[in-house]
């Protein structure tokens, strides 16, 4: 049996879109400011007087695309949507292969996963999520169990676990070591920018130092341009997460051989449950911020 992306609920596939188009929105507010605050510094140092006016006009957008940004919080949006995307996407996902705390001999395992789902739900609602239902009719439950999880989570053990191996935890392995290789290409990209930056502003300000003619206002947009890269690079946060995802691309490869090896049905429910906690936002966040 194949369980995809597509036989999730529709309450998942609004979540995640949102979480889509939240970074998409966090991600553009900031490079606006950063173009906008090396186009103010190249401006200013132009010599003709209009540039001065256009130079003000670029710092003025800069503290335009601030205030937009305070006031539309795109980028808590983006975290509190991918975590609640996640987090449905986790239960679901344990729901259909019995992981815990929905194993086979749970009396009422649809109330059980209705009730820990909403309670979910209930507590990002306290930070600040918008539920996309709340303009709606709240979904039924027969919209939150789709027909794909109930099918998964009727087959036997055998079919389960080859289903939840294969479309689950390999899956996020592969995702996490896509993640690990684009983060390397990126901290070298801007690494090498950064110092290639740098170092030129080096050569002028030794050259100034050795009273060569060398033009102060370049130094100034050489040290922008570097700082914005820098203030770029951090934001992405391209190298704690290169160490996050490896950590969890190996956590993810010993549950493989765990599940394959060793993991019967009796220890079946823990060790998804287990796969699930690796995967999720929350402790990824948490290797970001202590294995820097």
């Amino acid at each position: 049996m194949v369980f995809r992306g597509t036989d999730l609920p529709e309450l998942f596939h609004r979540t995640d879109a949102t979480a889509v188009a939240r970074q998409r929105d966090a991600v553009h507010d900031t490079r606006l400011q950063l173009w906008l605050l090396i186009a103010g510094a190249l401006l200013f140092a132009l010599p003709f007087r209009a540039a001065g006016a256009l130079s003000a006009a670029a710092y003025a957008g800069v503290l335009w695309a601030t205030w937009r940004a305070s006031r539309r919080r795109a980028a808590s949006q983006w975290q509190l949507n991918r975590s609640a995307a996640e987090f449905i996407k986790s239960l679901c996902w344990r729901y259909a292969v019995h992981g815990a705390p929905f194993t086979a001999d749970r009396g009422d395992a649809d109330g059980e996963f209705l009730s820990r789902l909403e309670q979910g739900l209930a507590e990002l609602r306290k930070t600040g999520w918008a539920d996309p239902r709340s303009a709606d009719a709240p979904d039924g439950p027969g919209e939150l169990i789709t027909p794909a999880m109930r099918r998964l989570r009727e087959r036997p053990f055998r079919v389960r676990k080859e289903t939840y191996v294969r479309d689950r935890l390999i899956e996020q392995r592969n995702w996490y070591h896509r993640r690990t290789v684009v983060s390397r290409r990126a901290t070298t990209l801007w690494s090498a920018t950064i110092s290639l930056l740098t170092v030129l502003a080096l050569l002028l300000g030794v050259g100034r130092a050795l009273s060569v003619d060398s033009p102060a206002v370049a130094a100034g947009l050489l040290s922008a341009a570097a700082a914005a890269c820098v203030a770029w690079s951090e934001i992405r946060r391209h190298q704690p997460l290169i160490a996050a995802h490896s950590l969890v691309e190996e956590d993810l490869a010993a549950m493989h051989t765990a599940m394959e090896t060793t993991v019967g049905e009796d220890r079946w429910a823990a060790a998804v449950y287990e796969t699930e906690r690796i995967v999720s936002p929350q402790h990824t966040d948490w290797l970001v911020q202590h294995r820097r």
